[in-house]
């Protein structure tokens, strides 16, 4: 496959200028589809043209692009946009989509789609697989393939705001994969989220197990989105258990990363911490987190186990699940309590794998 390459720059991909090249054409910007039509001989308007077409009208071959002549048409029919195709949709009962979707080399991700009122929240992939192994997480059990290239994550928004006939309003990056081990792609995606796609940066949210010194090299950026760590332990070796890749990376260091985070980029951090009955959700839990966060610009998201059949953990009841609230508010820990959405249609959080269906 062959395509005139976009415009390049050492530029960092947040910044909205020109980047390198990636065949496919979603997750450009104007000024780099712009470079591209005046590379096939086609005045700069064009650019702006093609860019519509992409982001707002949905176009999926280039060949489609009625305002094009259908001579150059044909000539770039072949460069690949970068849509994937839905092979499998589900409906939770509270209106939650998931989608299995399937790119280019026939690999199968999984996106959500989260309605609420006057909101669309996605949850988005990074990675097909997972190479974190966390211990209570489906898409981990089945391995990790390659990263997603920045079209890739941005046509799941794109998908799920066609399917729903409703404006995305918000992104998760806490679907399959660890975003800060795609940093490049998931940067690019974060700008053409943001000025291609229209949505707001503080309306982005990433998510990372930590991975060293990504925390930092994130923060450089400067971004408005929210960082959300998922913590998961208030120790080293809780985290361990739960957490076999975060071996390498003491709980005190991925903390001191966060504080510098809040230090350079002014935004406070949240922490995802899954509550596993019997296993990390007792008071004497709930007084370690708080030492640890004590004095920290952060929120703690405490989120009940949702079920996956590999692993024999429990969802606390709802008395330990409020004692342990009432410790870290007690403490002075900013927290709230995330009942995931999807959960009878497996689209909750911990629990996409993509399988495939039939």
């Amino acid at each position: 496959m062959s395509a005139t390459p976009i415009l390049s720059s050492v530029d960092s991909p947040i910044s909205g200028k020109l980047q390198l090249a990636i065949p496919p054409l979603l997750g450009a910007s104007v000024a780099e589809l712009t470079a591209w039509v005046q590379q096939h001989g086609q005045p700069a308007y064009r650019g702006k043209q093609l860019h519509d077409w992409i982001y707002h009208k949905g176009v999926r071959s280039l060949a489609d692009i009625s305002v094009f002549s259908k001579q150059w048409r044909a000539e770039v029919a072949n460069i690949p946009i970068g849509r994937s195709t839905i092979h499998h949709r589900s409906v939770a009962p509270d209106g939650t989509v998931k989608y299995l979707l399937q790119l280019a080399d026939r690999q199968i991700i999984e996106a959500v789609g989260i309605p609420s009122d006057k909101r669309l929240t996605v949850c988005v992939s990074t990675q097909v697989g997972c190479p974190m192994a966390c211990d209570f997480c489906a898409t981990g059990k089945g391995g990790y393939k390659r990263n997603l290239g920045r079209h890739e994550i941005v046509d799941q928004v794109l998908t799920v705001q066609e399917d729903f006939q409703q404006r995305v309003s918000h992104v998760v990056f806490m679907g399959m994969g660890e975003p800060l081990l795609n940093t490049e792609n998931v940067l690019a995606a974060l700008r053409s989220l943001n000025q291609d796609v229209g949505i707001g940066q503080r309306s982005l949210t990433v998510s990372t197990v930590g991975i060293r010194d990504r925390i930092r090299q994130l923060a450089q950026h400067h971004l408005q989105i929210t960082l959300a760590v998922s913590l998961h332990a208030p120790n080293q070796a809780l985290r361990e258990q739960l957490i076999p890749s975060a071996r390498p990376y003491p709980l005190e260091e991925l903390l001191a990363e966060c504080r510098e985070y809040v230090e350079i980029t002014g935004r406070r951090v949240t922490f995802e911490y899954v509550l596993l009955a019997g296993v990390n959700d007792l008071p004497q839990h709930a007084l370690e987190l708080a030492k640890c966060l004590r004095g920290f610009q952060s929120h703690v998201n405490l989120i009940p186990y949702n079920p996956i059949q590999e692993v024999d953990y429990k969802r606390p009841n709802s008395d330990r699940i409020q004692a342990f609230v009432k410790v870290l508010k007690q403490q002075q820990i900013a927290v709230s309590v995330r009942y995931s959405r999807g959960l009878e249609a497996d689209a909750a959080c911990g629990q996409l794998r993509a399988n495939k269906k039939s």
